[in-house]
């Protein structure tokens, strides 16, 4: 059962999106508030408030049944009215429909309850703020609040007025108004109010992801720049040397074979360049991505804590632990759900230890072929390094990566 349950929640919870959890969570609290309220409201009291006929207990049980067929109905509806609201989908056609006739019922069971004097005061109010909070929690998403506000103003004084012709008692007829404008304020606070919510937190998400692009966006124009400040003058020449090198030719002069010979070296020059320009692309700067870990660790919620001696490192050791960097934050982001992470980087003993380590687990964080962490392991492989990567506890994952150093090295860094 213990394994179902991790599977249910790796698979529905944990490969979501933090906004996506958000909005799951809203959308179940919104099930479970409909039927808690319709439990408490109507299912529970009414039994006890029935009289002994059968008359009443007909009504009764009809109106009980209508109470769940809004529940199930509101549930089936409530991820279209959010779609709607946020702007994702249109409202299908009739969705509001079927909930509009079943409220119709239950309220008119309600009435017809009280004008027989078949239940007690209390039931027939506490009934009609369970049979209204469905329909109003959906409709509150789908139109705008100062029309959801004339219209249930309108529902409320038309409903006092249907129950006052059987109770003219005026302390019930306020409790009967005071009951269904509760709810529906409850119902467009729990369901708006939400629902705005969760608009914000997708704008926010929306933004990080233009972040993003436009990041890589500059980063291509700056790669484009450099190419084109290395290769632009050298191309021109080339050009302008290989076509004197064609004229002396043609004319005879020796002066042509040292032409070529400059193309040459021009050409190799520039060779040497673009793998400089290349190489300097593609490393990962050790202090960089640490400092880039803790900002993504932070932005996304996780606590994270960096301890790093990065001074006198070799560049190419500064490289390869860059990139274990990167790979690990992106670990803790794609896989559970981390609180806490903390990164250490410390030389000991003629070599240099760097360690991560994140609660939260929810699978295993490994990559295959040449991504992940077998990636990893082979560029370390070419500094004599390795990887170490695994479950510690129950919750917590620990990734160890060690690379020698020279003896050199290891007297100026200790």
């Amino acid at each position: 059962m213990t394994a179902r349950i991790r599977r249910w929640q790796q698979r529905h919870w944990g490969r979501r999106s933090k906004a996506e959890r958000v909005e799951l969570f809203s959308v179940l609290t919104w099930y479970c508030t409909v039927w808690f309220v319709m439990c408490c409201w109507l299912l529970l009291p009414l039994p006890g408030g029935l009289a002994h006929r059968p008359a009443a207990l007909v009504l009764g049980g009809l109106l009980g049944l209508v109470g769940m067929l809004q529940c199930v109905f509101s549930n089936r509806h409530t991820r279209a009215a959010l779609d709607h609201y946020l702007g994702r989908a249109a409202l299908p056609g009739g969705a509001q429909r079927t909930p509009a006739v079943l409220l119709g019922l239950a309220l008119a069971l309600i009435v017809a309850l009280a004008g027989l004097d078949a239940a007690t005061p209390v039931a027939v109010r506490f009934a009609i703020g369970g049979c209204v909070l469905p329909f109003a929690l959906l409709y509150s998403l789908t139109v705008p609040v100062r029309v959801f506000l004339r219209r249930a103003a309108l529902l409320t004084v038309l409903l006092t007025a249907a129950v006052g012709f059987a109770d003219r008692d005026a302390v019930g007829l306020m409790v009967t108004a005071a009951m269904t404008a509760f709810q529906v304020v409850f119902a467009l606070l729990a369901g708006r109010c939400g629902a705005w919510t969760l608009a914000v937190l997708w704008e926010a998400e929306r933004a990080r992801e233009v972040e993003a692009r436009l990041a890589v966006a500059e980063e291509r124009l700056r790669f484009g720049r450099d190419l084109h400040d290395v290769l632009g003058r050298n191309l021109s020449v080339i050009a302008l040397k290989s076509e004197l090198a064609v004229q002396l030719a043609r004319r005879g002069r020796p002066e042509a074979v040292e032409q070529m010979i400059e193309v040459q070296r021009v050409a190799q020059e520039s060779q040497r360049e673009v793998r400089a320009v290349v190489r300097g692309y593609r490393e990962a700067d050790l202090g960089a991505e640490l400092a880039g870990a803790q900002g993504v660790l932070a932005a996304a919620g996780i606590d994270c804590e960096v301890r790093a001696e990065t001074a006198g490192l070799p560049a190419d050791v500064q490289s390869a632990l860059g990139w274990v960097v990167r790979e690990a934050t992106t670990n803790v982001l794609r896989h559970g759900n981390a609180g806490r992470c903390s990164l250490s980087l410390r030389v000991l003993e003629g070599c240099v230890v760097l360690t991560v380590e994140n609660d939260g687990v929810a699978g295993t964080p490994d990559g295959g072929g040449g991504s992940g962490l077998a990636g990893l392991r082979e560029r370390l492989a070419v500094h004599d390094g390795t990887l170490e990567a695994g479950a510690v506890g129950q919750d917590r994952f620990r990734l160890v990566a060690e690379v020698p150093l020279s003896k050199e090295v290891s007297e100026v860094t200790s």
